[in-house]
């Protein structure tokens, strides 16, 4: 049995994707400890997968890991959960050890994934979207102080306003259960939130939030 592609998650998952070893033909490529194997928001080129070796998983700052959401050994996959979706890189990745690599274009590991049945492409889809938005939270929480997150918040679950139109945000979740999703206490979500009415930021009050300046959010952000 194959290690799991990416960070996908599931034994179903790696027995659809054996097929991708077919495109590991090519001789390795040795890299040192400290070279970095992916950036934070750069879209995907070739994917990366590690024969052996460790990677650290993280958030960097001035070329170092600064924030570290964990590390995998190979043989393993590199966000592949950002090639299926077609989104940048949401980690930064830097050798831990010397690595053994191989890089597989894009468009050849798609094909073979187009290849698998449509409920099985379905299934890995599925997967990585799950994975992308844990991943996303966990990286937000590392690397943001609590405005942010909470911008960052806001602008995902954005929807079109009908009535006003512009963006707003149905709260269906109790402000608890928000503040827990962002990793702060309920308190400071209630602080921010006022934060931003004062700032125009957010408009309205109760379960429905409207966003008067998104571009605003998405500079606290910094998506």
């Amino acid at each position: 049995m194959s290690k799991l592609p990416g960070q996908l998650s599931g034994t179903f998952a790696s027995i659809m994707l054996d097929t991708a070893f077919t495109l590991l033909s090519k001789a390795p490529v040795v890299q040192g400890p400290g070279t970095i194997l992916l950036r934070r928001g750069e879209p995907v080129g070739d994917i990366v997968y590690v024969l052996q070796g460790r990677v650290a998983l993280g958030v960097m700052s001035e070329a170092q890991m600064s924030h570290q959401l964990g590390e995998v050994e190979g043989p393993f996959w590199l966000e592949t959960s950002s090639a299926l979706l077609g989104l940048p890189h949401v980690v930064d990745a830097i050798a831990e050890t010397e690595v053994q690599l191989q890089h597989v274009r894009m468009p050849d590991f798609l094909n073979e994934v187009r290849a698998l049945p449509e409920t099985a492409q379905n299934v890995l889809r599925d997967m990585a979207r799950s994975q992308r938005q844990q991943t996303e939270l966990a990286v937000s929480r590392l690397a943001k102080d609590a405005d942010a997150r909470c911008a960052e918040w806001l602008l995902r679950h954005a929807e079109p306003d009908v009535l006003l139109g512009g963006l707003a945000v149905t709260l269906r979740d109790r402000k608890r259960s928000i503040a827990a999703q962002l990793g702060i206490a309920p308190e400071t979500f209630s602080r921010v939130l006022r934060h931003l009415r004062e700032r125009q930021l957010i408009s309205g009050g109760g379960r429905v939030l409207g966003l008067p300046n998104p571009q605003a959010l998405r500079e606290l952000a910094g998506v």
